[in-house]
């Protein structure tokens, strides 16, 4: 089975080409890391995804099935976003918050109550549960967006049926909380969750990532294991950049080095 399939897809929402000729496969319990400039079309390919965006043409398929097709509460249970900016200005709690990603499914309040404590501990906001959300930093209201949508697929993830999206996680985070959602994802991964992230951080993404691809100007510039795309020559090409690109010495990734 297949988490997410893309065939030839191009998207034109109000007449402009977004997306053209995209085509990506990717399994449970894989991550695919999007890289690219600004406006390259890292966002457009999530949202498209998700559902902000419809296909032109093409095909787009969720656990091999076109997207279209599935009714909403049921993808909703597989099919978790976390958009760039999430907008809320009511005062529910952290907690609240968080519980809003298990309104799809039905498996009770003590099963929610547990995934909920599960997903707070792994994003560190465990002790913000009793807080206005309205009342938190950009940094801590990150981390408790990303427990709601982990809190949606947390139980779907264990057979390979979920599939989460995320865009720019890491904004407004320290380091130390980057590589707590970096432990996060992987986490979530290794009980078969495929996920789908844009990350601004080459070396993040690298570490991430089964999967790397690349987009400029809404169309795949290159894709591939993070060894294969991450090259000098498709820095100068696609960023315009001029980088070294080594061997990590503690992991087996590419490091990233500007000049």
């Amino acid at each position: 089975m297949n988490a997410l399939q893309l065939r030839a897809v191009q998207a034109a929402p109000w007449g402009t080409a977004l997306l053209q000729d995209i085509n990506l496969l990717l399994g449970p319990g894989q991550i695919l890391g999007l890289a690219g400039p600004n406006g390259a079309g890292k966002s457009s390919l999530l949202r498209l995804v998700a559902g902000d965006i419809a296909v032109h043409s093409g095909e787009l398929l969720v656990h091999d099935r076109p997207r279209a097709h599935w009714p909403r509460q049921q993808l909703a249970r597989r099919l978790a976003y976390l958009p760039q900016f999430s907008l809320l200005n009511f005062p529910y709690t952290v907690a609240e918050v968080v519980s809003l990603g298990r309104m799809p499914h039905a498996t009770g309040a003590a099963a929610d109550h547990d995934i909920v404590q599960q997903v707070m501990a792994a994003t560190d906001v465990s002790g913000l549960r009793e807080r206005p959300y309205t009342r938190l930093s950009g940094g801590e209201r990150q981390r408790v967006q990303l427990a709601r949508v982990l809190a949606q697929v947390w139980d779907t993830a264990e057979d390979g049926r979920a599939l989460l999206l995320l865009d720019e996680p890491t904004t407004a985070l320290d380091l130390a909380h980057q590589q707590l959602v970096a432990q996060a994802v992987r986490t979530l991964a290794g009980r078969g969750c495929a996920i789908v992230l844009a990350i601004h951080d080459f070396n993040l993404v690298a570490g991430l990532a089964d999967i790397i691809a690349v987009l400029q100007d809404g169309r795949l510039a290159a894709c591939g294991a993070p060894e294969q795309v991450f090259t000098p020559q498709l820095f100068r090409e696609v960023f315009a950049i001029d980088v070294l690109v080594q061997r990590h010495p503690l992991r087996n990734q590419p490091l990233v080095i500007s000049r």
